[in-house]
Protein backbone atom coordinates (compact mmCIF):
# COMPACT_ATOMS: atom_id res chain seq x y z
CA UNK A 1 0.00 0.00 0.00
CA UNK A 2 2.75 2.92 0.32
CA UNK A 3 2.31 5.86 0.64
CA UNK A 4 -1.83 5.14 0.97
CA UNK A 5 -1.78 3.21 4.05
CA UNK A 6 -0.21 6.47 5.67
CA UNK A 7 -2.83 8.71 3.61
CA UNK A 8 -5.65 5.97 5.32
CA UNK A 9 -4.09 6.18 8.73
CA UNK A 10 -4.19 10.38 9.39
CA UNK A 11 -7.76 10.63 6.55
CA UNK A 12 -8.93 7.80 9.75
CA UNK A 13 -7.56 9.53 12.80
CA UNK A 14 -9.01 13.15 11.10
CA UNK A 15 -12.63 11.58 11.08
CA UNK A 16 -12.71 10.40 14.96
CA UNK A 17 -10.62 13.58 15.43
CA UNK A 18 -7.71 11.93 16.91
CA UNK A 19 -4.31 12.82 17.11
CA UNK A 20 -1.34 10.81 15.60
CA UNK A 21 1.00 9.27 17.79
CA UNK A 22 4.44 8.28 15.86
CA UNK A 23 7.15 6.32 17.47
CA UNK A 24 10.35 6.66 16.99
CA UNK A 25 13.03 3.89 17.96
CA UNK A 26 16.97 3.38 16.79
CA UNK A 27 17.83 0.15 15.13
CA UNK A 28 19.95 -1.74 17.27
CA UNK A 29 20.09 -0.38 20.84
CA UNK A 30 20.30 -2.39 22.84
CA UNK A 31 20.14 -4.88 20.06
CA UNK A 32 18.27 -5.85 16.45
CA UNK A 33 15.85 -7.96 18.47
CA UNK A 34 15.34 -6.09 21.51
CA UNK A 35 14.61 -2.91 18.26
CA UNK A 36 12.27 -5.38 17.04
CA UNK A 37 10.13 -6.58 19.90
CA UNK A 38 9.77 -2.57 21.20
CA UNK A 39 8.76 -1.74 17.63
CA UNK A 40 5.74 -4.21 18.13
CA UNK A 41 4.79 -3.26 21.91
CA UNK A 42 4.52 0.19 20.62
CA UNK A 43 2.22 0.11 17.88
CA UNK A 44 0.26 -2.84 19.91
CA UNK A 45 0.24 -0.34 23.03
CA UNK A 46 -1.30 2.54 20.66
CA UNK A 47 1.29 3.94 18.33
CA UNK A 48 0.03 4.95 14.92
CA UNK A 49 2.65 5.09 13.13
CA UNK A 50 6.52 3.82 13.95
CA UNK A 51 9.70 5.88 12.62
CA UNK A 52 12.61 3.16 12.31
CA UNK A 53 15.35 4.56 13.04
CA UNK A 54 19.30 4.05 11.24
CA UNK A 55 22.05 4.53 13.54
CA UNK A 56 24.12 7.14 12.06
CA UNK A 57 27.92 7.46 13.19
CA UNK A 58 27.49 11.53 12.34
CA UNK A 59 24.09 12.33 13.80
CA UNK A 60 23.87 15.88 13.60
CA UNK A 61 20.34 17.02 14.40
CA UNK A 62 19.73 14.27 16.95
CA UNK A 63 20.55 15.43 20.79
CA UNK A 64 22.88 13.39 23.22
CA UNK A 65 20.34 10.72 23.78
CA UNK A 66 20.03 9.36 20.51
CA UNK A 67 23.65 10.02 19.62
CA UNK A 68 24.59 7.86 22.04
CA UNK A 69 21.71 5.10 21.37
CA UNK A 70 23.54 5.33 17.45
CA UNK A 71 26.74 4.60 18.73
CA UNK A 72 25.91 1.63 20.75
CA UNK A 73 23.76 0.50 17.95
CA UNK A 74 26.56 0.70 15.69
CA UNK A 75 27.97 -1.67 17.72
CA UNK A 76 25.33 -3.87 18.58
CA UNK A 77 24.41 -4.56 15.01
CA UNK A 78 22.09 -1.63 13.83
CA UNK A 79 22.50 -0.54 10.46
CA UNK A 80 19.91 0.08 7.26
CA UNK A 81 20.06 -3.40 6.63
CA UNK A 82 18.72 -4.01 9.94
CA UNK A 83 16.07 -1.35 9.55
CA UNK A 84 14.90 -3.48 6.33
CA UNK A 85 14.80 -6.64 8.73
CA UNK A 86 12.82 -4.71 11.76
CA UNK A 87 10.57 -3.22 9.37
CA UNK A 88 9.94 -6.83 8.09
CA UNK A 89 9.41 -8.14 11.52
CA UNK A 90 6.82 -5.58 12.35
CA UNK A 91 4.78 -6.10 8.74
CA UNK A 92 3.96 -9.39 10.07
CA UNK A 93 2.08 -8.15 12.81
CA UNK A 94 0.72 -5.07 11.70
CA UNK A 95 -0.58 -2.75 9.34
CA UNK A 96 0.51 0.43 11.01
CA UNK A 97 2.53 2.51 8.43
CA UNK A 98 6.51 1.71 8.77
CA UNK A 99 8.73 5.13 8.33
CA UNK A 100 12.49 4.61 7.46
CA UNK A 101 14.50 7.88 9.44
CA UNK A 102 17.61 7.98 8.44
CA UNK A 103 20.83 9.92 7.14
CA UNK A 104 21.88 10.25 3.57
CA UNK A 105 24.96 8.76 4.21
CA UNK A 106 23.85 5.33 4.66
CA UNK A 107 21.59 5.30 1.83
CA UNK A 108 24.25 6.30 -0.40
CA UNK A 109 26.72 2.99 1.41
CA UNK A 110 23.07 1.26 0.19
CA UNK A 111 22.82 2.30 -3.23
CA UNK A 112 19.76 5.21 -3.42
CA UNK A 113 18.92 3.38 -6.94
CA UNK A 114 18.35 0.22 -4.95
CA UNK A 115 16.76 0.87 -1.77
CA UNK A 116 13.13 2.21 -2.68
CA UNK A 117 12.30 -1.37 -4.42
CA UNK A 118 13.96 -3.00 -0.99
CA UNK A 119 12.13 -0.58 1.44
CA UNK A 120 9.18 -1.69 0.00
CA UNK A 121 10.14 -5.60 -0.28
CA UNK A 122 10.43 -4.57 3.90
CA UNK A 123 6.77 -3.33 4.25
CA UNK A 124 8.35 0.49 4.45
CA UNK A 125 5.90 3.01 3.71
CA UNK A 126 8.22 5.63 3.31
CA UNK A 127 11.10 7.64 3.79
CA UNK A 128 12.42 10.55 5.52
CA UNK A 129 16.05 11.62 5.33
CA UNK A 130 16.73 13.91 7.92
CA UNK A 131 19.90 15.65 5.79
CA UNK A 132 18.72 15.93 2.54
CA UNK A 133 17.89 18.86 1.33
CA UNK A 134 14.93 19.39 -1.28
CA UNK A 135 17.76 20.65 -4.01
CA UNK A 136 19.79 17.28 -3.92
CA UNK A 137 18.66 13.80 -4.06
CA UNK A 138 17.15 13.57 -7.34
CA UNK A 139 17.61 9.72 -8.11
CA UNK A 140 16.65 8.99 -4.70
CA UNK A 141 13.10 10.93 -4.99
CA UNK A 142 12.57 9.41 -8.73
CA UNK A 143 12.86 5.63 -7.20
CA UNK A 144 10.84 6.51 -4.64
CA UNK A 145 8.06 7.85 -6.30
CA UNK A 146 8.39 4.73 -9.08
CA UNK A 147 8.20 2.35 -5.86
CA UNK A 148 4.75 4.35 -4.70
CA UNK A 149 6.69 5.00 -1.59
CA UNK A 150 6.74 8.58 0.34
CA UNK A 151 8.93 10.79 0.96
CA UNK A 152 8.59 13.03 3.68
CA UNK A 153 10.34 16.79 3.73
CA UNK A 154 11.27 17.71 7.44
CA UNK A 155 11.12 21.90 8.43
CA UNK A 156 11.88 23.90 11.19
CA UNK A 157 11.37 27.47 12.82
CA UNK A 158 13.68 29.36 10.39
CA UNK A 159 12.09 27.95 7.36
CA UNK A 160 11.14 30.00 5.46
CA UNK A 161 8.16 30.78 3.08
CA UNK A 162 10.64 30.10 0.14
CA UNK A 163 11.96 27.38 1.53
CA UNK A 164 8.89 25.32 2.78
CA UNK A 165 7.43 25.92 -0.74
CA UNK A 166 10.56 24.15 -2.36
CA UNK A 167 10.27 20.92 0.57
CA UNK A 168 6.40 20.61 -0.58
CA UNK A 169 7.10 20.21 -3.99
CA UNK A 170 7.05 15.98 -4.07
CA UNK A 171 6.29 15.62 -0.71
CA UNK A 172 3.47 13.01 0.45
CA UNK A 173 2.76 11.27 3.70
CA UNK A 174 3.35 13.92 6.18
CA UNK A 175 5.54 16.54 6.77
CA UNK A 176 7.83 16.44 9.82
CA UNK A 177 7.94 19.77 11.72
CA UNK A 178 10.54 20.38 14.30
CA UNK A 179 8.95 22.20 16.93
CA UNK A 180 12.13 24.17 18.45
CA UNK A 181 15.76 25.31 17.50
CA UNK A 182 18.34 22.56 18.64
CA UNK A 183 18.51 19.22 19.06
CA UNK A 184 16.54 16.08 19.54
CA UNK A 185 15.79 15.62 23.48
CA UNK A 186 16.06 19.51 23.98
CA UNK A 187 14.06 21.02 27.02
CA UNK A 188 11.67 24.23 26.82
CA UNK A 189 9.46 23.75 23.82
CA UNK A 190 6.85 25.77 23.51
CA UNK A 191 3.98 23.45 22.03
CA UNK A 192 1.84 25.84 21.52
CA UNK A 193 3.85 27.86 19.31
CA UNK A 194 5.13 24.76 17.63
CA UNK A 195 1.72 23.80 17.08
CA UNK A 196 0.32 27.00 15.51
CA UNK A 197 3.24 26.72 12.87
CA UNK A 198 2.66 23.19 12.65
CA UNK A 199 -1.17 24.18 11.33
CA UNK A 200 0.08 26.93 9.19
CA UNK A 201 2.23 24.60 7.11
CA UNK A 202 -0.86 21.81 6.78
CA UNK A 203 -2.94 24.47 4.94
CA UNK A 204 0.05 25.10 2.74
CA UNK A 205 1.25 21.97 1.82
CA UNK A 206 -2.03 20.24 1.99
CA UNK A 207 -0.58 17.56 3.90
CA UNK A 208 -0.61 16.60 7.56
CA UNK A 209 2.14 17.87 9.96
CA UNK A 210 3.48 16.17 12.79
CA UNK A 211 5.43 17.59 15.25
CA UNK A 212 8.71 16.67 16.91
CA UNK A 213 11.66 17.38 19.45
CA UNK A 214 10.47 17.41 22.74
CA UNK A 215 7.16 15.91 22.88
CA UNK A 216 8.02 13.93 26.37
CA UNK A 217 5.58 13.86 28.51
CA UNK A 218 1.52 12.82 28.71
CA UNK A 219 0.83 16.90 29.15
CA UNK A 220 2.68 17.98 26.54
CA UNK A 221 0.65 15.83 24.09
CA UNK A 222 -2.31 16.39 25.54
CA UNK A 223 -1.44 20.46 24.74
CA UNK A 224 -0.71 19.38 21.58
CA UNK A 225 -3.88 17.84 20.45
CA UNK A 226 -5.78 20.37 21.86
CA UNK A 227 -3.96 22.86 19.44
CA UNK A 228 -5.40 20.34 16.91
CA UNK A 229 -2.36 19.80 15.21
CA UNK A 230 -2.11 16.24 12.84
CA UNK A 231 0.34 14.34 15.01
CA UNK A 232 3.21 14.09 17.52
CA UNK A 233 6.36 12.54 16.76
CA UNK A 234 8.22 10.91 19.78
CA UNK A 235 12.15 9.95 19.81
CA UNK A 236 14.18 10.64 22.98
CA UNK A 237 11.57 9.48 25.52
CA UNK A 238 10.77 6.15 23.60
CA UNK A 239 15.26 5.45 23.39
CA UNK A 240 15.76 6.52 26.97
CA UNK A 241 12.56 4.28 28.11
CA UNK A 242 14.66 1.41 26.40
CA UNK A 243 17.59 2.18 27.75
CA UNK A 244 16.85 2.02 31.00
CA UNK A 245 15.68 -1.74 31.09
CA UNK A 246 17.94 -4.48 32.02
CA UNK A 247 16.28 -7.08 30.24
CA UNK A 248 13.75 -7.21 26.80
CA UNK A 249 10.72 -7.63 28.83
CA UNK A 250 12.01 -4.63 30.82
CA UNK A 251 12.47 -2.70 27.85
CA UNK A 252 9.31 -3.54 26.18
CA UNK A 253 7.05 -2.80 29.26
CA UNK A 254 8.84 0.34 29.32
CA UNK A 255 8.49 1.09 26.00
CA UNK A 256 4.12 -0.15 26.67
CA UNK A 257 4.18 2.13 29.43
CA UNK A 258 5.36 5.39 27.88
CA UNK A 259 3.09 4.62 24.90
CA UNK A 260 -0.30 4.44 26.52
CA UNK A 261 0.93 7.59 28.76
CA UNK A 262 0.82 9.67 25.66
CA UNK A 263 -1.86 8.05 23.81
CA UNK A 264 -3.67 8.67 27.20
CA UNK A 265 -2.77 12.60 26.60
CA UNK A 266 -3.99 12.82 22.79
CA UNK A 267 -7.18 10.84 23.71
CA UNK A 268 -7.81 13.08 26.93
Amino acid sequence: MTVERIDACFAKLASEKRTALVAYLCVGDPTVEDSKACAIAAVAAGADIVEIGVPFSDPTADGPVIAAASYRAIHNGGSLRAALDVARAIRQRSEAPLVLFTYYNPIVAFGEDRLPASALDAGIDALLVVDLPPEEGHELRRAARAAGLAFIPLLAPTSDAERAARAFEGASGFVYYVSMLGVTGSAGVSVSDASRRANELRSEAKLPVVIGFGIDSREKARAAHEQGVSGVAVGTAIVKAIAGGKTTDERVRAVERLIRELRAGLDT
